[in-house]
């Protein structure tokens, strides 16, 4: 159940309700010292705010993913362990900090008690008017490079789900989509663990007469309990299993993006069997893997709970995770070999990176599977 909260009504989502308060401060101005725009708060203690953009796109040279992306929220209810986007909420706050508007009491309230609570509590929504109008701006650069024949993907939710509950009120990924039918010859993707991208089939299936549309159904297991420790506030296996049958039954090119393949717990034959066996009776269209991705703001999370759960692989984890948090290459090369070889024999088609080179098989090895 939702509380009302006393905020400023934006134009982020479906207008909140107003209080005296918000009525008295008239425009509710964003001076030195004030909280930003709360929008809405829910029971269990996410709050929401509106975020005011300029720009909305991030071109693959400012990110280094290798092609254009778009969030609509910054944090993510979801809140899982593993997740390598904490930083991305902690540049806004210092952003709003930096400039005045938000103070430093205010400032450590949003990031929390020990500075990463934030990013799943404290939900910035990228306000519709001000996103629509950016995105009028930003796409003319991504398109007339689409035009010139580099073959331009839009990638939705490469740092929080598009789809998290707060879309299911604020809906800013549907009205960004329903932008995107006013153009035409991208490839979009769009990543997430929600049922609720089930609202938009129609849309998507619209978007695909105009587009190339990829929906990357994200699932690193098909046991609950692994997903309780890792993913504890995310769909369970099943209901994403679902999703997928439900978006390849509209019509919509989906499948499974398993990310990230955790080292020792989640890259196992036997688990990556039987989450592809899953995928593919639930009518994956493709499987793409990806391995952990360990940052600095990564770390406080999920190396305790690797410490508690899989007490035989966290000096490993250390060692091989330093530096920028990325797997080690040759892992990297043998996990890929590994999940093509297990998908191509169940028959759901890849799209991995190049294959690796013959004999880092044996790099899978140094990291025995444990189980919590």
């Amino acid at each position: 159940m939702r509380q009302a909260a006393a905020s400023v009504p934006l134009a982020a989502g479906r207008p909140a309700p107003k209080s005296s308060s918000a009525a008295s401060s008239g425009s509710g101005s964003r001076t030195r010292g004030n909280p930003l725009p709360l929008l809405d708060q829910r029971a269990r203690g996410a709050r929401f705010y509106s975020h005011l953009v300029r720009s909305v796109l991030n071109t693959p040279e400012s990110t280094g993913i290798g092609c254009w992306s778009f969030n609509p929220y910054v944090g993510c209810e979801f809140g899982c362990t593993y997740c390598y986007a904490r930083f991305a909420h902690r540049y806004v706050l210092e952003r709003a900090r930096d400039t005045g508007r938000v103070s430093s009491a205010e400032f450590a309230k949003l990031r929390g008690p020990n500075g990463w609570e934030g990013f799943e509590h404290q939900i910035f929504v990228k306000d519709r008017s001000a996103l629509l109008e950016a995105l009028d701006r930003d796409l003319p650069r991504l398109l007339s490079r689409n035009v010139s024949g580099d073959g331009e993907t839009l990638l939705i939710g490469s740092s929080t789900d598009p789809y998290q509950p707060a879309e299911r009120r604020f809906e800013i990924t549907k009205a960004a989509l329903e932008r995107l039918l006013r153009e035409h010859g991208l490839t979009i993707g769009i990543i997430t663990k929600s049922s609720l991208i089930c609202r938009d089939t129609e849309l998507l299936a619209a978007l695909s007469q105009r587009h190339r549309v990829l929906v990357n159904v994200s699932l690193i297991s098909t046991d609950p309990a692994l997903i309780k420790l890792l993913e504890a506030r995310s769909p369970a296996p099943h209901v994403r299993l679902r999703t997928l049958r439900r978006l390849t039954q509209c019509g919509v090119t989906a499948g499974v993006l398993v990310a990230p393949i955790l080292p020792g717990i989640t890259d196992s034959l036997e688990n990556l069997r039987l989450l592809l066996e899953a995928a593919k009776a639930h009518g994956a269209c493709f499987a793409h893997p990806s391995p952990l991705r360990l940052y600095p703001a990564v770390r406080p999370l999920l190396l305790p709970v690797i410490q508690q759960r899989f007490p035989s692989l966290a000096a490993r984890y250390r060692e091989a995770y330093h530096g920028l948090g990325r797997a080690p290459k040759e892992y990297h090369a043998a996990l890929v070999r590994r999940f093509e070889r297990i998908a191509q024999v169940i028959g759901i088609p890849t799209q991995s990176e190049p294959r690796a080179a013959a004999g880092v098989e044996r790099q899978l090895n140094l990291w025995p599977e444990q189980r919590p």
